[in-house]
């Protein structure tokens, strides 16, 4: 028996991972308006940089057209926050969806669907004067309003540790005001641009994946590319060399993503191997339950859910068996099912699921009972 419903199980210790950064920083800022018309040159001529690889676009029509809207009327627009990140470039910070709004708007298209841009035509929402327009169907005078309305910006500089922009991550997580609030991997996508982000992307394509995540479709909010950042970083020497602690997983995976080391090309081409070997291993030993749970009250039916720490044991442990040129042969949903009823596992997978001894203890149970390693 199967329960109909497939989403991702929220472990309550990973959400409210909240780390205090003892690092000190050299950060200057100042303020600077633009207009509409000029940031959007900026985009155009490459000084004005959006995070790597299309960050996602959350907002919904209704919200892109309210904002719009507000420009037309006059209305207050919040500040957005830039970071100055070398040869005079900027990277925006906070204020994405604001700016790309009014990008698309001007263009024509917008970026949610790839359809031409008309404003809502909600009454209680949007003007009469501009409902269900687009900007060519608005007056010169309407047009230019758009152009010339100025938003102020606030830009930062770092200044030391000059090796380390962990500072942006905490910027990024303490100011940042759009209407929907950045996840983690969202934020990650922004500061740590580099070969690790662009390989996540690669990676998360990949058609055993998706069918195992249990969506065809990307995550809009990148919880699948975090998940996939969370198998290479806690599948290292390093994780299983800690001693026992509670780690933050939020910041281990900051610093994994902006190690320099694990942005060379030959830890690049590592991971990308070790990644599609062994989830293509995975989906054929165990199919598409791979990575779901099974019932608290009924030991025997499966809770279609993703669950990110059983996703941890048995990736890392094929990984660590193919690595070993171990038979994984042996390897099947019958043993998955046993793991999943084993006390000690299901504690590990449930509570305090960040201490290293409790990620060592589902690995090594995973390892005992797909694999026969002791």
């Amino acid at each position: 028996m199967i329960e109909e419903i497939s989403t991702i199980e929220n472990l309550t210790e990973e959400i409210n991972d909240d780390y205090v950064n003892d690092d000190l920083y050299n950060i200057n800022s100042w303020g600077a308006d633009y207009s509409f018309r000029e940031l959007i040159a900026m985009y155009d001529d490459g000084d004005l940089e959006k995070p790597e690889l299309q960050r996602k676009y959350v907002w919904g029509k209704p919200e892109a057209s309210r904002f719009i809207d507000s420009v037309l009327l006059g209305l207050p627009i919040p500040s957005i926050f830039l970071a100055k990140t070398g040869e005079n470039k900027m990277l925006i910070i906070d204020g994405y969806q604001r700016l790309m709004t009014v990008y698309d708007f001007m263009r024509g298209i917008w970026s949610g669907d790839d359809k031409p841009f008309k404003l809502s035509n909600i009454p209680e929402k949007i003007n009469s004067r501009w409902r269900n327009k687009s900007f060519d169907e608005l007056s010169d005078t309407e047009q230019r309003k758009i152009k010339t309305t100025t938003i102020h910006a606030i830009i930062f500089e770092q200044k030391s540790p000059v090796d380390d922009d962990t500072s942006l991550f905490q910027i990024f997580e303490r100011i940042n005001t759009g209407g929907r609030s950045l996840m983690p991997q969202e934020i990650r996508n922004c500061v740590y641009q580099g070969k690790i982000n662009s390989l996540l992307f690669e990676l998360n394509k990949n058609i055993d994946w998706r069918h195992l995540f249990g969506n065809e479709l990307e995550d809009p909010r990148m919880r699948d590319l975090e998940f996939i950042l969370r198998f290479l970083a806690l599948n290292t020497n390093f994780i299983r060399s800690y001693p026992k602690s509670n780690i933050s997983l939020k910041k281990y995976l900051n610093e994994f993503m902006g190690n320099k080391i694990n942005n060379t090309e030959e830890f690049i081409q590592s991971f990308r191997n070790d990644f599609n070997t062994t989830i293509s291993v995975v989906k054929n030993l165990f199919g598409e339950n791979a990575f779901y749970n099974i019932q608290s009250t009924d030991l025997n039916t499966v809770r279609k859910r993703f669950y990110p720490t059983i996703f941890d044991a048995v990736m890392i442990a094929t990984s660590i068996a193919l690595k070993d040129g171990l038979d994984i042969s042996v390897g099947n949903e019958t043993r998955r099912l046993e793991l999943l009823k084993d006390p000690n596992f299901r504690k590990f997978i449930s509570e305090g699921t960040m201490q290293t001894d409790h990620i060592n203890g589902r690995v090594n149970l995973a390892l005992s009972y797909l694999y026969d390693i002791k």
